[in-house]
Protein backbone atom coordinates (compact mmCIF):
# COMPACT_ATOMS: atom_id res chain seq x y z
CA UNK A 1 0.00 0.00 0.00
CA UNK A 2 1.38 3.40 -0.98
CA UNK A 3 1.33 6.58 1.10
CA UNK A 4 -2.03 8.14 2.01
CA UNK A 5 -2.03 11.74 0.73
CA UNK A 6 -2.74 14.65 3.07
CA UNK A 7 -6.05 16.49 3.02
CA UNK A 8 -7.25 19.72 4.61
CA UNK A 9 -8.80 17.59 7.36
CA UNK A 10 -5.65 15.63 8.15
CA UNK A 11 -3.42 18.71 8.05
CA UNK A 12 -5.72 20.61 10.40
CA UNK A 13 -5.83 17.62 12.77
CA UNK A 14 -2.04 17.70 12.88
CA UNK A 15 -1.99 21.44 13.69
CA UNK A 16 -4.59 20.91 16.42
CA UNK A 17 -2.40 18.26 18.01
CA UNK A 18 0.93 20.10 17.75
CA UNK A 19 -0.39 23.56 18.73
CA UNK A 20 -2.92 22.47 21.35
CA UNK A 21 -2.46 25.50 23.62
CA UNK A 22 -1.99 28.13 20.90
CA UNK A 23 -4.77 30.54 19.92
CA UNK A 24 -6.74 29.30 16.88
CA UNK A 25 -9.88 31.43 16.63
CA UNK A 26 -11.58 34.41 18.23
CA UNK A 27 -14.80 36.27 17.59
CA UNK A 28 -14.21 39.07 20.08
CA UNK A 29 -15.97 37.31 22.94
CA UNK A 30 -14.87 33.66 22.75
CA UNK A 31 -11.28 32.60 22.05
CA UNK A 32 -10.47 28.96 21.37
CA UNK A 33 -7.13 27.17 21.32
CA UNK A 34 -6.15 24.74 18.61
CA UNK A 35 -6.86 21.90 20.99
CA UNK A 36 -10.35 23.18 21.77
CA UNK A 37 -11.11 23.88 18.12
CA UNK A 38 -9.82 20.47 17.11
CA UNK A 39 -12.04 18.79 19.71
CA UNK A 40 -15.12 20.68 18.50
CA UNK A 41 -14.39 19.84 14.87
CA UNK A 42 -13.91 16.14 15.71
CA UNK A 43 -17.20 16.15 17.61
CA UNK A 44 -19.03 17.84 14.76
CA UNK A 45 -17.51 15.35 12.33
CA UNK A 46 -18.82 12.57 14.58
CA UNK A 47 -22.26 14.19 14.61
CA UNK A 48 -22.29 14.46 10.82
CA UNK A 49 -21.31 10.81 10.48
CA UNK A 50 -24.07 9.79 12.91
CA UNK A 51 -26.56 11.62 10.67
CA UNK A 52 -25.33 9.67 7.67
CA UNK A 53 -23.31 12.49 6.13
CA UNK A 54 -20.27 10.99 4.45
CA UNK A 55 -17.75 11.53 1.67
CA UNK A 56 -19.21 13.43 -1.25
CA UNK A 57 -22.38 14.52 0.57
CA UNK A 58 -23.13 18.23 0.55
CA UNK A 59 -23.62 20.29 3.69
CA UNK A 60 -25.13 23.68 2.86
CA UNK A 61 -24.22 26.53 5.22
CA UNK A 62 -26.32 29.70 5.41
CA UNK A 63 -25.02 32.13 7.98
CA UNK A 64 -23.27 35.41 8.58
CA UNK A 65 -19.67 35.17 9.77
CA UNK A 66 -19.10 33.27 13.01
CA UNK A 67 -16.46 30.86 14.25
CA UNK A 68 -18.91 27.92 14.05
CA UNK A 69 -19.05 28.45 10.28
CA UNK A 70 -15.33 27.64 10.07
CA UNK A 71 -15.94 24.58 12.27
CA UNK A 72 -18.51 23.26 9.79
CA UNK A 73 -16.07 23.59 6.90
CA UNK A 74 -13.34 21.83 8.88
CA UNK A 75 -15.75 19.08 9.91
CA UNK A 76 -16.63 18.55 6.25
CA UNK A 77 -12.91 18.33 5.51
CA UNK A 78 -12.60 15.77 8.34
CA UNK A 79 -15.44 13.55 7.03
CA UNK A 80 -14.95 13.98 3.28
CA UNK A 81 -18.21 15.89 2.91
CA UNK A 82 -18.51 19.07 0.81
CA UNK A 83 -19.37 22.46 2.33
CA UNK A 84 -21.66 24.41 -0.01
CA UNK A 85 -21.31 27.99 1.24
CA UNK A 86 -24.51 29.92 0.59
CA UNK A 87 -24.63 33.64 -0.07
CA UNK A 88 -27.08 35.07 2.49
CA UNK A 89 -27.39 38.24 0.40
CA UNK A 90 -29.23 36.38 -2.36
CA UNK A 91 -32.96 36.83 -2.87
CA UNK A 92 -35.22 33.84 -2.28
CA UNK A 93 -35.35 32.57 -5.90
CA UNK A 94 -31.55 32.73 -6.20
CA UNK A 95 -31.03 30.93 -2.89
CA UNK A 96 -33.49 28.21 -3.89
CA UNK A 97 -31.58 27.68 -7.13
CA UNK A 98 -28.25 27.41 -5.29
CA UNK A 99 -29.60 24.87 -2.79
CA UNK A 100 -31.41 22.80 -5.41
CA UNK A 101 -28.27 22.76 -7.54
CA UNK A 102 -26.22 20.87 -4.92
CA UNK A 103 -29.03 18.77 -3.31
CA UNK A 104 -27.63 18.98 0.25
CA UNK A 105 -27.93 16.17 2.79
CA UNK A 106 -27.97 18.71 5.63
CA UNK A 107 -28.67 22.43 6.02
CA UNK A 108 -26.72 24.36 8.69
CA UNK A 109 -27.99 27.85 9.41
CA UNK A 110 -27.81 30.70 11.88
CA UNK A 111 -30.93 31.71 13.82
CA UNK A 112 -31.51 34.80 11.67
CA UNK A 113 -31.21 32.88 8.38
CA UNK A 114 -32.99 29.64 9.38
CA UNK A 115 -36.51 30.99 8.58
CA UNK A 116 -35.45 31.29 4.94
CA UNK A 117 -35.11 27.50 4.83
CA UNK A 118 -38.64 26.83 6.07
CA UNK A 119 -40.47 24.42 3.81
CA UNK A 120 -37.39 22.64 2.52
CA UNK A 121 -37.28 18.88 2.92
CA UNK A 122 -33.66 18.59 4.06
CA UNK A 123 -32.83 18.20 7.78
CA UNK A 124 -31.52 21.35 9.46
CA UNK A 125 -29.01 22.06 12.21
CA UNK A 126 -29.23 25.55 13.73
CA UNK A 127 -26.30 27.38 15.24
CA UNK A 128 -26.84 28.14 18.91
CA UNK A 129 -28.30 25.79 21.51
CA UNK A 130 -29.09 22.98 19.04
CA UNK A 131 -25.62 23.09 17.59
CA UNK A 132 -23.91 23.10 20.99
CA UNK A 133 -26.12 20.24 22.19
CA UNK A 134 -25.19 18.23 19.09
CA UNK A 135 -21.49 18.71 19.81
CA UNK A 136 -21.85 17.88 23.50
CA UNK A 137 -23.60 14.57 22.80
CA UNK A 138 -21.50 13.51 19.79
CA UNK A 139 -18.80 10.88 19.82
CA UNK A 140 -15.70 12.53 18.32
CA UNK A 141 -14.56 11.13 14.98
CA UNK A 142 -11.35 9.21 15.60
CA UNK A 143 -9.41 10.51 12.60
CA UNK A 144 -10.00 12.40 9.37
CA UNK A 145 -11.29 10.30 6.49
CA UNK A 146 -8.61 8.96 4.13
CA UNK A 147 -9.83 10.40 0.84
CA UNK A 148 -8.30 11.44 -2.46
CA UNK A 149 -7.03 15.06 -2.27
CA UNK A 150 -8.86 15.64 -5.56
CA UNK A 151 -12.13 15.10 -3.67
CA UNK A 152 -14.25 18.27 -3.43
CA UNK A 153 -14.16 20.24 -0.20
CA UNK A 154 -15.93 23.49 -1.04
CA UNK A 155 -18.59 24.80 -3.37
CA UNK A 156 -18.33 28.58 -3.68
CA UNK A 157 -20.87 30.26 -5.90
CA UNK A 158 -19.99 32.64 -8.70
CA UNK A 159 -22.22 34.84 -10.81
CA UNK A 160 -23.61 33.18 -13.91
CA UNK A 161 -23.30 34.44 -17.48
CA UNK A 162 -26.75 33.00 -18.20
CA UNK A 163 -28.44 34.63 -15.22
CA UNK A 164 -28.11 32.16 -12.34
CA UNK A 165 -25.17 31.45 -9.99
CA UNK A 166 -22.77 28.57 -10.68
CA UNK A 167 -21.09 26.42 -8.04
CA UNK A 168 -17.29 26.41 -8.33
CA UNK A 169 -15.91 23.13 -6.93
CA UNK A 170 -12.68 23.40 -4.94
CA UNK A 171 -10.78 20.27 -3.96
CA UNK A 172 -8.57 19.56 -0.95
CA UNK A 173 -5.60 19.76 -3.33
CA UNK A 174 -6.61 23.21 -4.54
CA UNK A 175 -7.09 24.54 -1.01
CA UNK A 176 -3.74 23.21 0.21
CA UNK A 177 -1.90 24.60 -2.80
CA UNK A 178 -3.64 27.99 -2.61
CA UNK A 179 -2.48 28.37 0.96
CA UNK A 180 1.12 27.41 0.12
CA UNK A 181 1.25 29.63 -2.97
CA UNK A 182 -0.23 32.67 -1.21
CA UNK A 183 2.18 32.46 1.72
CA UNK A 184 5.23 31.78 -0.43
CA UNK A 185 4.61 34.56 -2.93
CA UNK A 186 3.37 37.25 -0.55
CA UNK A 187 5.65 36.58 2.41
CA UNK A 188 3.00 35.71 5.00
CA UNK A 189 4.50 34.06 8.09
CA UNK A 190 3.05 30.84 9.59
CA UNK A 191 1.78 32.44 12.82
CA UNK A 192 0.42 35.64 11.24
CA UNK A 193 -3.19 36.37 12.18
CA UNK A 194 -6.02 36.82 9.70
CA UNK A 195 -9.09 39.05 10.04
CA UNK A 196 -12.01 37.18 8.48
CA UNK A 197 -14.47 40.03 7.97
CA UNK A 198 -15.37 39.42 4.33
CA UNK A 199 -18.19 36.86 3.94
CA UNK A 200 -17.21 33.27 4.64
CA UNK A 201 -19.14 32.26 1.53
CA UNK A 202 -16.40 34.10 -0.41
CA UNK A 203 -12.91 32.94 -1.23
CA UNK A 204 -11.46 35.87 0.76
CA UNK A 205 -13.20 34.88 3.97
CA UNK A 206 -13.25 31.11 3.62
CA UNK A 207 -9.96 30.16 1.98
CA UNK A 208 -7.70 32.53 3.86
CA UNK A 209 -9.25 31.41 7.15
CA UNK A 210 -8.54 27.77 6.29
CA UNK A 211 -5.02 28.66 5.19
CA UNK A 212 -4.33 30.51 8.43
CA UNK A 213 -5.43 27.51 10.50
CA UNK A 214 -3.36 25.10 8.41
CA UNK A 215 -0.32 27.32 9.01
CA UNK A 216 -0.80 27.86 12.75
CA UNK A 217 -2.09 31.44 12.93
CA UNK A 218 -5.16 32.93 14.60
CA UNK A 219 -8.39 33.65 12.70
CA UNK A 220 -10.28 36.65 14.04
CA UNK A 221 -13.86 36.31 12.82
CA UNK A 222 -15.74 39.58 12.29
CA UNK A 223 -19.31 39.72 11.01
CA UNK A 224 -18.90 42.09 8.08
CA UNK A 225 -16.94 45.30 7.72
CA UNK A 226 -16.94 46.53 11.30
CA UNK A 227 -14.36 49.30 10.92
CA UNK A 228 -13.85 49.95 14.63
CA UNK A 229 -13.31 46.27 15.48
CA UNK A 230 -10.98 45.77 12.53
CA UNK A 231 -9.01 48.87 13.56
CA UNK A 232 -8.77 47.47 17.11
CA UNK A 233 -7.32 44.24 15.71
CA UNK A 234 -4.87 46.15 13.52
CA UNK A 235 -3.58 47.98 16.58
CA UNK A 236 -3.33 44.81 18.70
CA UNK A 237 -2.46 41.86 16.42
CA UNK A 238 0.32 40.89 14.02
CA UNK A 239 -1.64 40.47 10.80
CA UNK A 240 -0.38 38.79 7.64
CA UNK A 241 -2.81 39.95 4.98
CA UNK A 242 -5.42 42.57 5.84
CA UNK A 243 -7.95 42.15 3.05
CA UNK A 244 -9.70 45.41 2.17
CA UNK A 245 -12.27 45.47 -0.64
CA UNK A 246 -12.24 48.49 -2.96
CA UNK A 247 -15.33 50.12 -1.47
CA UNK A 248 -13.85 50.01 2.03
CA UNK A 249 -10.33 51.37 1.47
CA UNK A 250 -11.14 55.08 1.65
CA UNK A 251 -13.51 54.69 4.60
CA UNK A 252 -11.00 52.61 6.56
CA UNK A 253 -8.25 55.14 5.85
CA UNK A 254 -10.51 57.89 7.23
CA UNK A 255 -11.09 55.84 10.37
CA UNK A 256 -7.40 55.12 10.92
CA UNK A 257 -6.55 58.79 10.48
CA UNK A 258 -9.23 59.78 13.02
CA UNK A 259 -7.99 57.23 15.58
CA UNK A 260 -4.36 58.23 15.12
CA UNK A 261 -2.90 55.04 16.59
CA UNK A 262 -0.20 53.01 14.80
CA UNK A 263 -0.75 49.40 13.70
CA UNK A 264 1.11 46.70 15.58
CA UNK A 265 2.18 45.12 12.29
CA UNK A 266 0.57 44.37 8.92
CA UNK A 267 2.57 42.63 6.18
CA UNK A 268 0.33 43.35 3.17
CA UNK A 269 -3.10 44.84 2.57
CA UNK A 270 -5.88 45.14 0.03
CA UNK A 271 -7.15 43.45 -3.12
CA UNK A 272 -8.20 44.58 -6.60
CA UNK A 273 -6.10 47.72 -6.84
CA UNK A 274 -7.60 48.52 -10.25
CA UNK A 275 -10.91 49.49 -8.60
CA UNK A 276 -9.43 51.71 -5.88
CA UNK A 277 -8.73 55.45 -6.38
CA UNK A 278 -4.96 55.64 -6.72
CA UNK A 279 -4.57 58.32 -4.07
CA UNK A 280 -6.30 55.98 -1.61
CA UNK A 281 -3.74 53.27 -2.41
CA UNK A 282 -0.96 55.59 -1.24
CA UNK A 283 -2.92 56.73 1.81
CA UNK A 284 -3.89 53.29 3.17
CA UNK A 285 -0.40 51.87 2.68
CA UNK A 286 1.13 54.79 4.62
CA UNK A 287 -1.36 54.37 7.46
CA UNK A 288 -0.86 50.60 7.73
CA UNK A 289 2.85 50.61 6.94
CA UNK A 290 2.19 47.82 4.45
CA UNK A 291 2.27 47.51 0.65
CA UNK A 292 -0.92 46.94 -1.33
CA UNK A 293 -1.43 43.61 -3.15
CA UNK A 294 -2.00 44.16 -6.87
CA UNK A 295 -4.26 41.15 -7.33
CA UNK A 296 -5.61 39.44 -10.40
CA UNK A 297 -7.18 36.09 -9.55
CA UNK A 298 -10.60 34.45 -9.30
CA UNK A 299 -12.63 31.97 -7.28
CA UNK A 300 -11.79 29.42 -9.97
CA UNK A 301 -8.03 30.06 -9.92
CA UNK A 302 -7.11 31.36 -6.47
CA UNK A 303 -4.60 34.22 -6.30
CA UNK A 304 -2.92 33.15 -9.54
CA UNK A 305 -2.53 33.89 -12.35
CA UNK A 306 -1.16 37.35 -11.52
CA UNK A 307 -1.28 38.53 -7.90
CA UNK A 308 2.42 38.41 -7.08
CA UNK A 309 3.49 42.06 -7.11
CA UNK A 310 2.99 44.73 -4.48
CA UNK A 311 2.39 48.47 -4.69
CA UNK A 312 5.00 50.09 -2.40
CA UNK A 313 4.06 52.08 0.69
CA UNK A 314 3.02 55.66 -0.02
CA UNK A 315 3.23 55.36 -3.81
CA UNK A 316 0.54 56.65 -6.18
CA UNK A 317 1.11 54.16 -9.02
CA UNK A 318 1.14 55.37 -12.61
CA UNK A 319 0.48 51.82 -13.87
CA UNK A 320 -1.06 48.69 -12.38
CA UNK A 321 0.72 46.00 -14.37
CA UNK A 322 0.50 42.51 -12.86
CA UNK A 323 3.26 40.00 -12.25
CA UNK A 324 2.51 36.42 -13.22
CA UNK A 325 2.56 33.89 -10.41
CA UNK A 326 5.39 31.36 -10.52
CA UNK A 327 2.92 28.60 -9.66
CA UNK A 328 0.89 28.64 -12.86
CA UNK A 329 1.09 28.59 -16.62
CA UNK A 330 -0.62 31.34 -18.60
CA UNK A 331 -1.55 31.54 -22.26
CA UNK A 332 -3.02 34.59 -23.96
CA UNK A 333 -5.11 33.41 -26.89
CA UNK A 334 -7.31 34.74 -29.67
CA UNK A 335 -10.89 33.67 -30.38
CA UNK A 336 -9.65 30.49 -32.07
CA UNK A 337 -7.50 29.46 -29.11
CA UNK A 338 -4.22 30.41 -30.78
CA UNK A 339 -1.49 32.11 -28.76
CA UNK A 340 -1.09 35.81 -29.47
CA UNK A 341 2.30 37.54 -29.59
CA UNK A 342 3.48 39.86 -26.82
CA UNK A 343 1.86 43.27 -27.08
CA UNK A 344 -1.37 41.88 -28.53
CA UNK A 345 -4.46 41.41 -26.31
CA UNK A 346 -5.61 37.87 -25.67
CA UNK A 347 -7.95 35.97 -23.38
CA UNK A 348 -6.25 34.48 -20.29
CA UNK A 349 -6.07 30.70 -20.19
CA UNK A 350 -4.52 29.36 -16.97
CA UNK A 351 -3.52 26.01 -15.54
CA UNK A 352 -1.73 25.10 -12.34
CA UNK A 353 -2.14 23.34 -8.97
CA UNK A 354 -4.45 26.02 -7.52
CA UNK A 355 -7.09 25.54 -10.21
CA UNK A 356 -10.64 24.52 -9.32
CA UNK A 357 -12.24 21.27 -10.50
CA UNK A 358 -15.07 22.73 -12.57
CA UNK A 359 -18.64 23.84 -11.89
CA UNK A 360 -21.02 21.57 -10.01
CA UNK A 361 -23.36 19.79 -12.39
CA UNK A 362 -21.85 21.32 -15.51
CA UNK A 363 -19.88 19.83 -18.37
CA UNK A 364 -16.10 20.22 -18.61
CA UNK A 365 -15.11 23.90 -18.81
CA UNK A 366 -11.40 23.33 -19.51
CA UNK A 367 -9.56 23.66 -22.82
CA UNK A 368 -6.50 21.43 -23.16
CA UNK A 369 -6.19 21.47 -19.37
CA UNK A 370 -6.42 25.25 -19.16
CA UNK A 371 -9.26 27.31 -17.69
CA UNK A 372 -10.43 30.16 -19.97
CA UNK A 373 -10.94 33.05 -17.54
CA UNK A 374 -12.88 35.37 -19.83
CA UNK A 375 -10.50 38.27 -19.13
CA UNK A 376 -8.37 39.90 -21.79
CA UNK A 377 -4.78 40.88 -20.91
CA UNK A 378 -1.71 41.97 -22.85
CA UNK A 379 1.86 40.91 -22.05
CA UNK A 380 4.37 43.77 -21.86
CA UNK A 381 8.04 43.65 -22.95
CA UNK A 382 9.09 43.25 -19.29
CA UNK A 383 6.86 40.19 -18.88
CA UNK A 384 4.18 41.91 -16.79
CA UNK A 385 0.50 41.73 -17.70
CA UNK A 386 -1.92 44.61 -18.20
CA UNK A 387 -5.68 44.26 -17.93
CA UNK A 388 -7.45 45.23 -21.17
CA UNK A 389 -11.09 44.18 -20.86
CA UNK A 390 -13.42 41.36 -19.97
CA UNK A 391 -14.33 39.09 -22.80
CA UNK A 392 -17.51 38.26 -20.93
CA UNK A 393 -19.00 41.52 -19.73
CA UNK A 394 -18.76 41.58 -15.95
CA UNK A 395 -19.45 44.18 -13.27
CA UNK A 396 -17.24 44.15 -10.16
CA UNK A 397 -19.03 45.97 -7.35
CA UNK A 398 -17.53 46.12 -3.86
CA UNK A 399 -15.91 42.71 -4.13
CA UNK A 400 -18.95 41.03 -5.71
CA UNK A 401 -19.15 39.88 -9.34
CA UNK A 402 -22.34 40.68 -11.26
CA UNK A 403 -23.16 39.45 -14.74
CA UNK A 404 -25.69 41.60 -16.62
CA UNK A 405 -27.70 38.51 -17.54
CA UNK A 406 -28.64 38.06 -13.89
CA UNK A 407 -30.44 41.42 -13.87
CA UNK A 408 -31.70 41.29 -17.45
CA UNK A 409 -33.43 37.99 -16.73
CA UNK A 410 -35.61 39.74 -14.15
CA UNK A 411 -36.26 42.84 -16.26
CA UNK A 412 -37.19 40.89 -19.39
CA UNK A 413 -39.63 38.73 -17.43
CA UNK A 414 -41.95 41.76 -17.29
CA UNK A 415 -44.10 41.71 -20.46
CA UNK A 416 -44.04 45.50 -20.50
CA UNK A 417 -40.29 45.42 -21.24
CA UNK A 418 -39.35 45.24 -24.92
CA UNK A 419 -35.58 45.28 -24.39
CA UNK A 420 -33.17 45.49 -21.46
CA UNK A 421 -29.42 45.73 -21.19
CA UNK A 422 -27.30 46.30 -18.09
CA UNK A 423 -23.93 48.07 -18.13
CA UNK A 424 -21.35 49.12 -15.59
CA UNK A 425 -20.71 52.65 -14.40
CA UNK A 426 -17.56 53.63 -12.49
CA UNK A 427 -18.25 54.45 -8.86
CA UNK A 428 -15.80 55.96 -6.35
CA UNK A 429 -17.07 53.84 -3.47
CA UNK A 430 -17.89 50.46 -5.02
CA UNK A 431 -15.59 50.46 -8.03
CA UNK A 432 -18.44 49.77 -10.45
CA UNK A 433 -22.23 49.68 -10.18
CA UNK A 434 -24.95 48.30 -12.49
CA UNK A 435 -27.18 50.62 -14.52
CA UNK A 436 -30.04 49.24 -16.64
CA UNK A 437 -31.21 50.54 -20.01
CA UNK A 438 -34.82 49.55 -20.73
CA UNK A 439 -37.08 49.91 -23.76
CA UNK A 440 -40.74 49.98 -22.77
CA UNK A 441 -43.45 48.05 -24.58
CA UNK A 442 -45.94 49.80 -22.30
CA UNK A 443 -45.46 53.51 -21.67
CA UNK A 444 -47.02 53.23 -18.19
CA UNK A 445 -44.12 51.12 -16.88
CA UNK A 446 -42.13 52.96 -14.19
CA UNK A 447 -38.59 52.63 -12.93
CA UNK A 448 -39.85 52.00 -9.40
CA UNK A 449 -41.80 48.95 -10.58
CA UNK A 450 -38.73 47.46 -12.22
CA UNK A 451 -36.54 48.20 -9.21
CA UNK A 452 -39.11 46.54 -6.94
CA UNK A 453 -39.01 43.40 -9.11
CA UNK A 454 -35.21 43.35 -8.92
CA UNK A 455 -35.31 43.80 -5.15
CA UNK A 456 -37.67 40.82 -4.81
CA UNK A 457 -35.65 38.46 -6.99
CA UNK A 458 -32.02 39.54 -6.71
CA UNK A 459 -29.42 40.20 -4.05
CA UNK A 460 -29.36 43.87 -3.05
CA UNK A 461 -25.95 44.52 -4.58
CA UNK A 462 -27.27 43.35 -7.98
CA UNK A 463 -30.15 45.81 -8.06
CA UNK A 464 -29.55 48.50 -10.72
CA UNK A 465 -28.68 51.85 -9.22
CA UNK A 466 -30.57 53.53 -12.02
CA UNK A 467 -33.07 52.65 -14.76
CA UNK A 468 -32.57 54.58 -18.00
CA UNK A 469 -35.46 54.39 -20.44
CA UNK A 470 -34.45 54.35 -24.10
CA UNK A 471 -36.46 53.79 -27.29
CA UNK A 472 -36.06 50.28 -28.67
CA UNK A 473 -34.48 51.54 -31.90
CA UNK A 474 -31.93 53.59 -29.95
CA UNK A 475 -30.20 50.47 -28.54
CA UNK A 476 -26.84 50.18 -30.35
CA UNK A 477 -26.52 46.76 -32.00
CA UNK A 478 -23.99 44.69 -33.90
CA UNK A 479 -24.67 43.38 -37.39
CA UNK A 480 -26.14 40.24 -35.82
CA UNK A 481 -28.53 42.32 -33.69
CA UNK A 482 -26.72 41.89 -30.38
CA UNK A 483 -26.82 44.89 -28.03
CA UNK A 484 -23.38 46.49 -27.77
CA UNK A 485 -22.82 47.28 -24.11
CA UNK A 486 -19.71 49.39 -24.62
CA UNK A 487 -21.69 51.68 -26.90
CA UNK A 488 -24.46 51.89 -24.32
CA UNK A 489 -21.90 53.00 -21.76
CA UNK A 490 -21.41 56.14 -23.83
CA UNK A 491 -25.08 56.98 -23.25
CA UNK A 492 -24.87 56.77 -19.46
CA UNK A 493 -26.18 59.88 -17.73
CA UNK A 494 -23.85 61.67 -15.36
CA UNK A 495 -24.07 60.15 -11.87
CA UNK A 496 -25.90 62.24 -9.25
CA UNK A 497 -23.62 64.39 -7.12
Amino acid sequence: MGPVPSTVGSLFASRAQVLRDERASSDGSITRSYGELGDRVARLAGHLAARGVGPGDRVAVLSHNRTEYVEVILACAWTGAIAACQNWRLAAPELTHCLDLVAPSLLVASAEEAPRLAGRAEPTLAFGDDYEAALASATPAAAPAAIDPESPLLILYTSGTTGLPKGAVLSHRAEIMRNLVTRAELGIAPRDAYVAWSPLYHMGGCEYSLGTLLAGGTVHVVDGFDGERIADLVERELIGWLVLMPGMVGRFADLLEARGRPPRGVRICGVMADLVPRADLARITRLLGAPYVNTFGATETGNPPASSNLIPIGVVPDRLSKEQSASCEVRLVDEDGRDVPDGQPGEVWMRGPTLFSGYWGMDDVFRDGYFPMGDVLVRNPDGTLDFVDRRKYLIKSGGENIYPAEIERVLLADPRVAEAAVVRRPDPRWGEIPVAFVARADASLTADELLAACKAQLAGYKKPREIVFLPYDAFPRSASGKVQRHELERLLPEPPR
